[in-house]
Parts: structure tokens; C-alpha cells; sequence
């Protein structure tokens, strides 16, 4: 991310989905935002609860035996 005075800041995404994504929903859901929403993502890691936040938007459901 680049801002407008001309620094800059990087995520390691990998990083952070082996750190907060406990399953592969919750990895999937951190890959839409990278490519779909990267402001958003910047936004819930620099600032937000992702633990949280990928808690309450997926939904694990394992398969049935």
C-alpha cells in the first residue's frame, strides 16, 4: 500500500493466514479480500479484530461421515 506523502507499507498475507485462519474457509475468506478488497483487508489487519471477524463470517461445517 502506498500512501499519498510516498510511504509505504507491506503485508505478509501468508503471515497472516497462518497466524488468524484456522480452516480453509477462513483462508479462502482472506484471499477474496486480498484481491477483491484490498483497502478492506488492509483496514482489518491493520486496525480490525480478524480472529473475529473470520469467526462471524464463515461458517465451518465439516463433512458428515
Amino acid at each position: 500500500m502506498k500512501f499519498v506523502d510516498g510511504s509505504m507499507i507491506a503485508i505478509d498475507t501468508i503471515a497472516v493466514e497462518n497466524e488468524v485462519a484456522d480452516n480453509m474457509y477462513q483462508r479462502s475468506e482472506l484471499d477474496y479480500l486480498i484481491y477483491n478488497a484490498p483497502l478492506e483487508y488492509a483496514d482489518l489487519i491493520l486496525n480490525g479484530d480478524p480472529e473475529t471477524y473470520l469467526k462471524t463470517i464463515t461458517e465451518y461445517k465439516p463433512l458428515d461421515n
